[in-house]
């Protein structure tokens, strides 16, 4: 179980890391294309607007999150026996249920108890990490109970 988290977390701080250079990368290409006299891409329709950053996060995310299942699914929690699209499934729902947490701690931390905001988002990570691969362990890629009670 300890060399478990310690691969969970290497994934999670290697994704992060993929997560913000990609998301580095994109903002500059899309920033950096001249649409006229504007520098900056937004994508419009009737129901909403994406701006450069917006758009840049939203691809990055959809990367990290296919990216870190694949990861979590074939090198980290291998074990797990129940098909793939519940996986997904709940791989999605814990990636909304850790993202929530973060963002909610983080201002928490932030606004009501006025610690500094990088020391805040190292600790919110610590914890968001931990809780993370618990959700992953027993929940999203938890080993399924034949009939005969082996799993």
């Amino acid at each position: 179980m300890v060399l478990g988290f310690l691969v969970f977390t290497a994934v999670f701080h290697l994704l992060s890391g993929f997560s913000y250079i990609n998301l580095g990368v994109i903002e500059f290409s899309i920033l950096n294309v001249n649409i006229g006299d504007a520098k900056v891409l937004m994508l419009q329709s009737d129901a909403f607007a994406f701006k450069a950053h917006s758009f840049a996060l939203s691809c990055s995310s959809t990367i990290v999150f296919i990216v870190g299942f694949l990861l979590n699914k074939y090198v980290v929690f291998t074990g797990s026996n129940l098909r793939g699209r519940i996986q997904l499934f709940r791989y999605f729902l814990s990636t909304v249920s850790s993202f929530c947490i973060n963002y909610f701690l983080l201002n928490a931390m932030v606004i009501y108890l006025h610690v500094y905001p990088v020391l805040a988002q190292v600790i919110v990570t610590a914890i968001v990490v931990t809780i993370s691969f618990f959700m992953q362990q027993y929940f999203t890629f938890k080993v399924k109970e034949n009939h005969s009670g082996v799993k």
